[in-house]
């Protein structure tokens, strides 16, 4: 049913404008134009930066728990009483001398 009045319709529009009314990529001479290209790939640069940024900033995360790990052992060590304060000291310095890269 919308075909055939979209068909209706046709001659109407050509007659009105001379040329049939084009939607898409193309141009009313029929030449084809590149730039429909450009809103997909501005996308998918903006979702690939959000994963780039969201992944760069959990690897940090991650860094950072894991050289504060050794620390909190320490700490609970210290804690339980298992090493006395010169070594708690000794060792803390040790592992904060020693950067992850």
């Amino acid at each position: 049913m919308f075909t055939a009045s979209a068909l209706a319709a046709l001659p109407a529009a050509q007659d009105i404008t001379g040329t049939v009314p084009a939607h898409g990529p193309w141009l009313e001479g029929g030449a084809f134009s590149p730039w429909f290209l450009l809103f997909p790939l501005f996308w998918i640069l903006v979702i690939g930066l959000i994963i780039f940024a969201a992944r760069r900033t959990w690897r940090r995360n991650h860094q950072w728990d894991v050289a504060r790990g050794g620390e909190s052992v320490l700490r609970e060590r210290y804690a339980r009483g298992e090493v006395d304060e010169t070594e708690y000291r000794q060792r803390l310095e040790v592992l904060r001398s020693e950067q992850p890269r």
